[in-house]
């Protein structure tokens, strides 16, 4: 005969028996997702990262999560960058680097001297211009085309991984986070690219060309007044008449302007454009604010943009 005790110890049992085995199970599932997590979670390893100009330097803090700590040298939003002059605290960076990554195409040349100076064999160097097969006198500013900067941020993360093997998964989930967070620019250009396409518009700076062709916008600024501008130089008259004509007659219907490379010219064809009521849209070579994401920065500039070429139909 069973006894009413027994019962009752046998159900205590019972239940003690499913909570160890509940436990078990928590502690399973626990295990197993840690080891399908833990591939991705970082080793704690630092690399010492300089970038020539704090766009690079942000895509690549990106990029690199909580394993990198990233120097940016050019970051100035009121100077020129092509005019940037390094110093004693430069040099001590790009000694300790173990990655640095540079524009090239005769954009930040200071650079190479520095790694000239300083040597160090476990650093590791990739230079835009080179991966992107452009050279000196072409135009250098690759960050504002979006096939350039998702091929430039396909080889940072290459890189990493190769420097710091250890941490491979870590950075293959930085970089598919980058891309969600690349996915508002994006989106930004293709709108732009589908309403406004063949948009005529002029530009201060060559700076302005590579994003126009992504935005399929027709450009028409004389291509030697915006290099020269962009290279120091005095643009030729007869490039100066052409692109005064052009806003005089309203044909550019918007005017980018670059606003770390501003002279008397440059300066001149903006008032212009104001007085005849042509949207002025500022752009700039660094970052602004400096602490701001790549792609904050680009969606602000592309935002007033889209605003700028949809001015007539907003006065509607």
């Amino acid at each position: 005969m069973v006894t009413k005790a027994y019962r009752l110890m046998r159900g205590r049992r019972g239940v003690a028996v499913l909570v160890a085995l509940l436990a078990a199970l928590v502690t399973a599932c626990g295990s197993s997702a840690s080891s399908s997590t833990g591939a991705a979670q970082p080793s704690g390893k630092h690399l010492n990262v300089v970038a020539g100009e704090n766009f690079w330097g942000s895509i690549t803090s990106q990029l690199g999560g909580s394993q990198v700590t990233v120097k940016s040298v050019v970051t100035d939003p009121n100077a020129d960058p092509h005019d940037y002059e390094s110093d004693t605290a430069d040099a001590r960076a790009f000694a300790t680097a173990d990655y640095v990554i540079l524009n090239g195409a005769g954009y930040d040349n200071w650079a190479n001297k520095l790694l000239s100076a300083n040597p160090n064999s476990r650093r590791k160097v990739v230079t835009v211009a080179d991966l992107l097969g452009k050279k000196e006198g072409d135009n250098p500013h690759f960050w504002y085309s979006p096939d350039y900067v998702v091929k430039v941020a396909d080889r940072i993360s290459s890189d990493l991984k190769s420097i710091d093997t250890t941490d491979a998964d870590y950075f293959t989930a930085q970089r598919k986070a980058f891309t969600s967070a690349l996915t508002p620019y994006l989106n930004r250009i293709a709108a732009i690219h589908s309403r406004f396409a063949g948009r005529k518009v002029g530009a201060t700076e060559s700076i302005f060309v590579y994003m126009s062709d992504a935005l399929g916008l027709d450009l028409i600024s004389p291509p030697e007044f915006m290099k020269a501008v962009a290279e120091g130089n005095d643009p030729p008259a007869d490039t100066v008449a052409t692109f005064q004509q052009q806003i005089q007659s309203k044909t550019a219907t918007v005017l980018v302007y670059n606003v770390q490379t501003s002279t008397d010219v440059t300066n001149t064809i903006k008032q212009m454009a104001a007085q005849q009521g042509i949207p002025v849209v500022a752009v700039s070579e660094t970052m602004q604010p400096p602490d701001a994401t790549f792609e904050e920065w680009q969606l602000g500039q592309l935002n007033t943009l889209y605003n700028a070429l949809n001015a007539e139909a907003l006065a509607k």
